[in-house]
């Protein structure tokens, strides 16, 4: 019996004695020691289990305030952007899942969070190691010599009180965490995606009201050009019409870098430089439709949908196995640890002696200031606020959800009003433009309701890209976008 000096208190059993042909003879210490191995090597846990709340428990009402009742549509919303009936959108969401580099940054740490959870469950495992080697020394005259060795040392630490298992347990979950991650990263590029393919087109159709409004008051400028030269009017009625015509070709070079802007952050979401990953866009297009008549289902579902939250209550599952492995290391630890091997002056002889001894040792830690003990109550202080942030995700969840039901109602409702006020501002338009050329409408008039459709035109505009938007904010608060892709990311 031997006494180690290793940090604590640290005993160490074992013996060595060589036989013919590898045969160990075993000393009486070693039946006693397996004895206790065999009681003891099954081990157990410390640390609380972790059990997942319910939606009631996290105080999830029952139903949402607005929305179209009845059960949401899985399916639909896991290619949401789909439903947009735009083939271009449906590109362009396809070459990012493809070729964003944030994604392809969170694959990564998919992959490491994986390997991590390999390497945490090798440690349940003994590890072993081979050595071998052979020389010759040479001497004059003729009285050369060998000498050949092999051997393998094995050690392995009992997982007595479960440090091991829990964070096996946890680099499990946090694989499960950094999954819902990705799907979340995915999510959040794709609403990108949309979000700067809505605002292109709305840009384009901006444009386009600028420009033919452009176009009116051209035609309007040299009405009133002829009329003051002809001595029917005043020259205030040209003056007035250059300023409007000035103001309104005033928002064209805005219109154009907001347009260009949405280009150029398209083509970085798909992986590609600015240029001609869009050139296909500057054809000209509508704004995208938004679909009609989505149920959101009930606030417990989203919990379910949302990879954000799930991501969260994965990590709260982490650091409450991390408690464990706290825990633990209060605790003794036992190693057993082996050797064997042989050497022999001629490689033919390597057989003929072998020895080897097998080991145990338990270590216990007598004083350390408090730190292990300490480390214990801070990763409780860990584990609470992680049970907060899943808390707050579940919250913010029902939040988002909220406010986009509540933007949708507001933004169809506003789409609606604005295509009555763009209806009115053309026929009155019409009905000036008529009355001015006859002599019976004075310039401002005229002016007055250029200006009124103009407002009117980009209004309604904004009013349908406001509406689009609103559904996209929505699908995202619902977690669609994500259910129907492969959890390796691949």
């Amino acid at each position: 019996m031997s006494f180690g000096s290793v940090p604590g208190r640290s005993f160490s059993l074992g013996s060595a004695m060589p036989g013919k042909h590898g045969r160990m003879i075993r000393s009486s210490l070693l039946s006693p020691l397996a004895l206790a191995l065999a009681l003891l090597l099954p081990g157990c846990a410390l640390g609380p289990d972790y059990h997942a709340r319910s939606a009631e428990a996290l105080g999830v009402p029952e139903a949402y305030e607005r929305g179209a009742a009845g059960p949401f549509d899985e399916k639909a919303a896991a290619d949401w952007w789909a439903r947009f009936g735009d083939t271009t959108l449906d590109g362009l969401v396809g070459a990012a899942l493809a070729g964003n580099l944030d994604i392809a940054q969170a694959k990564s740490r998919l992959v490491q969070a994986r390997e991590s959870a390999v390497q945490a469950g090798a440690a349940l495992l003994p590890s072993a190691t081979a050595t071998t080697s052979g020389g010759r020394n040479f001497r004059s005259p003729g009285a050369d010599s060998g000498s050949f060795s092999v051997g393998a040392d094995a050690s392995w630490e009992a997982d007595l009180f479960g440090a091991n298992h829990r964070s096996l347990e946890a680099a499990r979950a946090n694989v499960q965490a950094v999954t819902y991650d990705l799907a979340s990263v995915r999510i959040a590029i794709i609403g990108e995606v949309a979000t700067n393919y809505i605002n292109a087109r709305l840009a384009q159709a901006q444009l386009r009201i600028a420009r033919d409004t452009l176009t009116t008051l051209d035609d309007n400028l040299q009405i009133a050009r002829w009329r003051v030269q002809a001595g029917l009017a005043s020259s205030l009625d040209e003056q007035q019409a250059r300023t409007l015509r000035a103001t309104t070709a005033a928002t064209i070079p805005t219109l154009e870098r907001n347009y260009r802007s949405a280009l150029a952050r398209l083509a970085v979401l798909t992986g590609q430089a600015p240029g001609e990953a869009t050139r296909a866009l500057e054809a000209g297009g509508a704004i995208p439709v938004p679909p009609r008549g989505i149920a959101a289902g009930i606030p417990g579902d989203t919990l379910r949908q949302r990879p954000d939250v799930r991501a969260a209550e994965r990590t709260l599952a982490v650091e409450t196995a991390r408690i464990g492995v706290a825990r633990a290391a209060l605790f003794p630890a036992l190693t057993i640890s082996g050797s064997v091997g042989t050497s022999a002056l001629k490689l033919g002889n390597l057989g003929d002696v072998v020895t080897g001894g097998l080991f145990a040792s338990i270590s216990q830690i007598l004083f350390d200031g408090g730190a292990r003990a300490s480390r214990v109550r801070a990763q409780r202080a860990v584990a609470d606020g992680a049970f907060a942030a899943y808390r707050a995700a579940v919250l913010t969840a029902l939040e988002d959800v909220q406010n986009g039901l509540v933007a949708v109602d507001a933004t169809t409702e506003r789409s609606h009003q604005f295509a009555e006020a763009l209806d009115a501002a053309g026929n009155s338009a019409i009905i000036a433009r008529s009355q001015y050329r006859a002599g019976l409408q004075d310039f401002p008039t005229l002016l007055e309701t250029e200006r009124s459709l103009l407002s009117s035109r980009t209004n309604e505009a904004s009013a349908r890209a406001d509406e689009a938007l609103a559904m996209v904010q929505l699908y995202l608060a619902l977690g669609g976008g994500w259910q129907t892709m492969q959890e390796d990311g691949q």
